[in-house]
């Protein structure tokens, strides 16, 4: 686990100044990006003991929603979208988890985009005519040599 407020041996009170005003700049992380680190107040970070106890709230709860978002993939239910959730419920937390969000957006914004440019736009357009082209000529073939027949019988 990630323990913000741990504290480091050997390490003068400039150096731990000069260390949180790093992670709290904007150029910490990528431009508009919140700085990583815990988002625990303020008066739970200053008691080793409380913001530990705090980490592992936080891991828990997200290790619930994750697990409940793993179950939702192959039953009903928004899998991915609760994975994401407790994906964000550790990110408030834990750098690791923030670091796996923005990849993610990274990825995200990018498909995004390459779903936008014309040439990709105009490819999936014919594929998508094309098949359903193709599934319409094996309707037509289905129907003529079969017919509109009920898989059942209707007449008893």
């Amino acid at each position: 686990m990630n323990a913000e407020s741990d504290e480091r041996a050997g390490e003068s009170a400039a150096d731990g100044d000069k260390r949180a005003q790093q992670e709290t700049t904007p150029d910490a992380g990528a431009a508009g990006e919140a700085p990583l680190g815990s988002r625990a107040p303020e008066f739970i970070k200053a008691r080793r003991t409380l913001h530990l106890s705090w980490q592992v709230g936080v891991f828990v709860v997200g290790l619930a929603v994750v697990g409940a978002g793993i179950v939702m993939l192959p039953l009903p239910g928004p899998g991915w979208l609760v994975i994401f959730a407790g994906m964000a419920i550790w990110a408030t937390e834990f750098v690791w988890a923030q670091l796996v969000l923005r990849w993610t957006k990274r990825k995200v914004t990018e498909a995004a985009q390459r779903a936008l440019d014309p040439k990709v736009r105009r490819r999936n357009i014919i594929l998508t005519s094309i098949g359903l082209v193709i599934i319409g000529v094996l309707l037509g073939i289905y129907l003529w040599k079969f017919g509109f027949v009920m898989p059942w019988k209707i007449d008893e």
